[in-house]
């Protein structure tokens, strides 16, 4: 895999992504900044991509009666900072800065409510299949970026949705690369 060259800005938004700003976040408390990086999948509906659907949940606008598995969806409100989607491209919902509701209940080393001090990248994808080399690239290039940016995240401080929810998460999954990716961020 060859990385991708990716800086954070400024205004803590990605140099390669799309902006799809998302209501789904607020401040993070004046004490909390970044420390960990949370790795996520999604597919809506379950094992499908490409349509569409997990961007129009992170922004408000899904139709929940788009498909009968997207009923249990209503009402949520939910978003990552960033997707990465199966050909590599990155959107981008929430400026890093601020406390995007991606994590829900989660605890990591004793501290709960994870959402105030982390970063939250959803891949698309489903703990059922492989991610793409497109993904991998990117996520190394995102997550260097970070490492770059935040003195409070280092490589150690890179887990999955299931370590931060246990026995309520699988995610990203068994297929999920942690050597690769571990490796290539140390």
């Amino acid at each position: 895999f060859e990385e991708v060259a990716v800086r954070v800005n400024d205004a803590h938004w990605l140099d390669v992504a799309v902006p799809a700003l998302s209501e789904h976040c607020d401040d993070r408390p004046d004490w909390a900044g970044p420390e960990l990086i949370v790795v996520h999948c999604v597919s809506l509906p379950e094992d499908e991509f490409g349509t569409g659907a997990a961007t129009r949940l992170f922004t408000g606008c899904l139709d929940t009666d788009e498909d009968p598995s997207f009923a249990d969806l209503a009402g949520v409100r939910v978003a990552p900072h960033v997707l990465i989607e199966r050909d590599g491209r990155v959107t981008q919902f929430v400026p890093f800065d601020s406390r995007a509701w991606h994590a829900g209940l989660s605890c990591w080393h004793g501290r709960d409510l994870a959402n105030d001090y982390s970063i939250g990248i959803e891949l698309e994808g489903s703990i059922h299949t492989s991610f793409t080399d497109e993904q991998y690239s990117c996520l190394i290039g995102v997550i260097a970026a970070l490492l770059a940016k935040y003195d409070g995240l280092s490589p150690d401080h890179v887990v999955g949705h299931a370590e931060i929810a246990p026995g309520r998460k699988l995610d990203p999954g068994p297929h999920f690369d942690w050597a690769y990716v571990l490796g290539e961020i140390h």
